[in-house]
């Protein structure tokens, strides 16, 4: 047999056989050290932000193809009706909210398809489902990403207010509209605001916007009654308050 033995000028040295496969072990990836490697990058935070911004992409395009704004020219559907239209009604106007879809076109379909009182449920109950699913995929996917790019001085600003008075900023948002209803879901799930408050200030912040465009919705083929005039102003007034608003805000900061 031939040992591990070896004899050069007379000196005698031993391979070590067990020290040499330890070294090519270690030198070889092992398959546990690059799933782990794999899985790390599919979980960091910039994965996470193109996941983000693919599946909006997603949903924009959805929304270019099926076109749900038809539904106000066209009607609802007549084979879905009674309490099965208003659940599918309220989890599409949801779900196309993620995807960029301006909420007074949605408003204004709840209250021409199914009235006043139905119109005014469905549509905040798709408001607040809307902006929960936008927030949460914000919190999870782009939070750990984008946060380090907060360095305007308007951003910090943004941030700082949304961190420290979520509940009182949001409602403001809300109450007087002029920020995009996205934007401001995306934005504040970027800040540290809690999940609980943004929920409440979005509910409560959003009722008198989506109660006057569900009622011109429903009043749409009486643009002369006072319910629709009363309603118009009510969008109107809100609109032109939160402009004077936020430019007053801007020329603090900008003083500051």
């Amino acid at each position: 047999m031939l040992d591990a033995t070896t004899r050069s000028g007379g000196t005698a040295t031993t391979a070590p056989p067990a020290a040499a496969a330890t070294e090519l072990t270690a030198a070889a990836p092992t398959p546990t050290g690059f799933a782990t490697r794999c899985t790390r990058a599919l979980v960091s935070p910039w994965s996470r932000l193109s996941l983000l911004l693919a599946l909006l992409a997603a949903g924009g395009a959805s929304v270019l193809l099926f076109e749900p704004q038809k539904l106000m020219a066209q009607g609802w559907p007549p084979q879905v009706g009674g309490p099965t239209a208003l659940v599918v009604f309220t989890v599409a106007y949801g779900l196309v909210t993620v995807a960029f879809v301006p909420r007074p076109l949605l408003n204004l379909a709840a209250g021409a398809l199914f009235g006043s009182a139905l119109g005014m449920g469905a549509a905040m109950a798709g408001t607040v489902l809307g902006a929960g699913i936008s927030f949460a995929l914000g919190r999870m996917l782009g939070q750990d990403a984008l946060r380090p790019l907060l360095r305007g001085r308007l951003l910090k600003a943004a941030d700082n207010q949304f961190s420290k008075h979520g509940f009182r900023s949001m409602l403001a948002v809300r109450l007087f509209p002029g920020v995009p209803f996205w934007a401001a879901n995306y934005a504040a799930s970027v800040s540290r605001m809690g999940y609980f408050p943004f929920l409440l200030a979005t509910a409560l912040g959003s009722i008198p916007n989506v109660a006057a465009y569900v009622v011109a919705g429903a009043r749409a083929g009486a643009p002369t009654s006072p319910v629709f005039l009363i309603a118009v102003a009510a969008i109107a007034l809100p609109a032109l308050a939160g402009a004077v608003l936020a430019w007053r805000k801007r020329h603090h900061l900008r003083r500051r």
